[in-house]
């Protein structure tokens, strides 16, 4: 029987953003948490594939996604324009692969990017151990430069958490909660000063009974033939302990306010 293993990645940045179904040319939007075709994509540039490489045993790899610091979202507005005051191309290609000109000439495009700010995710990848070995060293020395769905999102320190032969649901239930010390300040701020023991944080991990179909699963990054699949996912909650120490006096039943999620 293969042994397998799990890579847990802190995929955290003061930006990132992970492209889905509702990007265009126009308008970027990102999804609430890393998508598997942008992890997928980063771990193919670590290991420093071609585009147009097949995926191999990385489409093979099942994927648990845990939203520990979920971010803000920040929108980017700006325009596009030609130095030389000449109409924008349009993104159609023609048959020598040269761009089309705009039927009505367009000399100023507006554009909208979308990311999420202070963010931090803990990922797990599993698959057979020989191989997820193999990704964890090039995560820790890219053949390319690495980026949380876009190359202008660069990672921050550490990008490699370990590796473990525990199953992906209890990796991710078993690492410590990703918050730093400020996302933490922030945190009880917004909550008021609350100080549990313990926090609920989301996580969507890869499973063929799961009730949400996503349609993130790579086939291929090859330029102009960029295609993905659905995959099956279920929805849970994790519970980790957060460090804080409730003031003293404190009833333990008191430490747990509902309300606080709510922003009450």
């Amino acid at each position: 029987m293969t042994s397998t293993a799990t890579l847990l990645l802190r995929l955290a940045a003061p930006l990132q953003s992970w492209g889905d179904h509702r990007a265009a040319l126009d308008t970027r939007h990102t999804a609430p948490q890393p998508t598997k075709s942008g992890v997928i994509g980063l771990l193919a540039a670590a290991l420093g594939r071609d585009r147009d490489e097949p995926l191999g045993p990385l489409a093979e790899l099942t994927m648990g996604v845990r939203s520990d610091v979920p971010g803000t979202l920040l929108r980017d507005y700006h325009t596009v324009s030609d130095y030389r005051g000449v109409p924008l191309l349009s993104a159609n290609l023609n048959a020598k692969g040269r761009q089309k000109p705009t039927s009505k000439p367009r000399y100023v495009q507006p554009t909208e990017r979308f990311y999420l700010q202070d963010a931090a995710f803990l990922v797990g990848v599993h698959g057979p151990a020989d191989f997820v070995e193999d990704l964890a060293a090039a995560a820790k020395k890219p053949a390319c430069l690495l980026g949380l769905g876009r190359r202008s999102c660069p990672p921050t320190f550490p990008l490699v958490l370990g590796l473990t032969s525990a199953p992906l649901g209890d990796a991710l239930a078993e690492h410590d909660w990703l918050a730093s010390p400020h996302a933490r300040d922030v945190w009880q701020k917004r909550n008021r000063g609350a100080t549990p023991a313990t926090i609920d944080v989301p996580a969507t991990i890869d499973d063929p009974e799961g009730d949400t179909v996503l349609g993130d699963q790579p086939l291929s990054y090859a330029f102009g033939k960029g295609r993905h699949t659905t995959r099956h996912v279920s929805h849970q909650l994790i519970t980790l302990s957060t460090g804080f120490t409730p003031p003293p006096g404190t009833p333990a039943d008191a430490e747990h306010d509902p309300l606080a999620l709510l922003g009450w």
